[in-house]
């Protein structure tokens, strides 16, 4: 078969949201840190279109290109490519990321516990998987410190009127919504209705809030809308729904684990959590992730917690990416019917 090049994929899910993982035929971006390579593939593009576009890819996609670490104490780095953006960390992808280097023996398992560091665009990821069998049964990763950076902010959002609202970052920065006082109940046939109002609330609140991460002085922007359900409380534990929607319109399969750690910095705002407390977030599909905060800390002097996630993550193919060299659309397209706001091919050479 001929191809101009050819990409190894390991693809995997982390309790339904896909996060298929590279492992061959990319060499690692230009950059001295992760946080530059990350920048590097975001300007250039051509990766994220390549395998995230049709044919290829698709809206409901992420893919995670693994990098040799810059730290030293890190066994395998990871760069995060989303359907609209290119971010910090994400729990799913880094439960996805542990699980496929675990389960194909790219780094040695052992039983029951195994556990080594990842590093990410955001920074050292400490991870605990609980194998058996040969296969990463459950994966805890040690979020980045998150905060909360606003409770109960005004907001307006067009044709929909005023809103009460939270922010807050957990790996990324979030604005939070009662999903009940919006009339949802965060059920499979809410999924597009979520989506398309959760991207417009963004929109919003960005024109209006932004976001000032204290550690950061370029990060100005609130990267999703979380539809928070309501919370139940047995004990030391506190359970509820919730529902992430993500840039250019879907919503997130799995709990979203760094939307969990900003409702969790949220509630320890509030005094609703404590340290060594739970938070079990269900997804739109009923699946789980348990959050704990492990510990309090400190962001530039904002008060913050220390975030774990726990959650699972499947295997469900191998594939080899090919690019044919008389293909007219090397970089792919995306079209309007399932990319919100897409206009046709990406990149250059399209269509030719």
């Amino acid at each position: 078969m001929r191809s101009l090049r050819t990409i190894h994929v390991v693809s995997a899910h982390a309790e339904g949201e896909v996060g298929d993982v590279i492992v061959g035929g990319v060499a690692p971006p230009s950059g001295e840190t992760l946080a530059a390579q990350r920048d590097w593939i975001e300007r250039d593009g051509a990766l994220r279109d390549f395998l995230l576009n049709e044919p290829r890819g698709g809206v409901f996609r992420h893919v995670n290109l693994l990098v040799p670490p810059k730290r030293p104490e890190a066994a395998m780095g990871f760069i995060i490519m989303e359907p609209a953006d290119t971010p910090l960390m994400s729990g799913s992808n880094s439960i996805c990321v542990a699980t496929v280097l675990l389960d194909t023996g790219i780094l040695p398992m052992t039983e029951p516990v195994t556990e080594f560091m990842l590093e990410a665009p955001g920074g050292l990821v400490a991870v605990r998987a609980e194998c058996a069998g040969g296969k990463a049964r459950s994966i805890t990763v040690r979020n980045m410190p998150s905060f909360a950076a606003a409770l109960g902010a005004a907001l307006h959002v067009p044709g929909l009127g005023d809103l009460r609202v939270d922010i807050a970052f957990g790996g990324d920065s979030f604005l939070v919504v009662d999903a009940t006082a919006l009339g949802f109940r965060i059920e499979p046939s809410e999924a597009k209705a979520l989506a398309e109002l959760g991207v417009r609330i963004t929109a919003a609140a960005n024109e209006q809030i932004g976001f000032d991460h204290p550690g950061d002085a370029d990060w100005r922007h609130i990267s999703f809308c979380l539809f928070a359900g309501p919370l139940e409380r047995e004990r030391d534990t506190l359970t509820a729904k919730a529902a992430v929607a993500i840039r250019p319109g879907k919503i997130d399969r799995s709990p979203t684990g760094t939307a969990l750690s900003a409702r969790m910095a949220l509630l320890h705002a509030s005094g609703e959590m404590k340290a060594g407390e739970r938070l079990i977030q269900r997804s739109i599909l009923g699946s789980e992730f348990h959050g704990r905060i492990a510990g309090e800390t400190e962001v530039a002097g904002r008060p913050a917690i220390l975030p774990e996630i726990t959650g699972r993550a499947w295997i469900t193919g191998i594939h080899q990416h090919m690019l044919d060299p008389e293909d007219p659309w090397p970089r792919g397209y995306r079209l309007s019917d399932t990319w919100p706001g897409a206009s046709g091919p990406s990149g250059s050479g399209a269509g030719r």
